[in-house]
């Protein structure tokens, strides 16, 4: 069983990335990183939500930042969106992520604040102790 999925709408978003896994591995938690995006792989991202044992998601992603609220959509368990700032200084990211229509709950940390993002996933994992 793995801890936290990380996923990522775009193989550009790997700085982000970089610091969530590397705050995942300083703390010793189980995870598993894909690229899936919401618009260019929606079939894979599904399967992939459906299939993984993940106990968290962390969904990063720019722009209109659907991956989060596809995610939020899919599954009952956390889902927390980094939003990232490949246009608009990433507020267009953020006001994506935080705006989640009621019933589809997303946690919301800052711009391009992976290390955040890893230190949520792992106090909603504590907390379940």
């Amino acid at each position: 069983m793995v801890d936290i999925a990380v996923i990522s709408g775009s193989r550009s978003d790997h700085m982000i990335v970089d610091r969530v896994l590397k705050k995942l591995n300083e703390e010793g938690v189980s995870f598993e990183y894909r690229v899936l995006s919401a618009h260019r792989n929606p079939q894979e991202l599904e399967e992939y939500i459906t299939e993984t044992d993940a106990r968290v998601f962390i969904a990063i992603a720019g722009l209109s930042a659907a991956l989060p609220g596809l995610i939020a959509s899919r599954t009952l368990r956390p889902v927390i969106g980094v939003p990232v700032s490949a246009k608009l200084g990433g507020l267009d990211a953020l006001l994506s992520i935080v705006q989640m229509p009621p019933g589809v709950p997303v946690a919301c940390v800052g711009i391009d604040n992976g290390d955040n993002a890893a230190l949520l996933a792992i106090r909603i994992l504590k907390s379940g102790r």
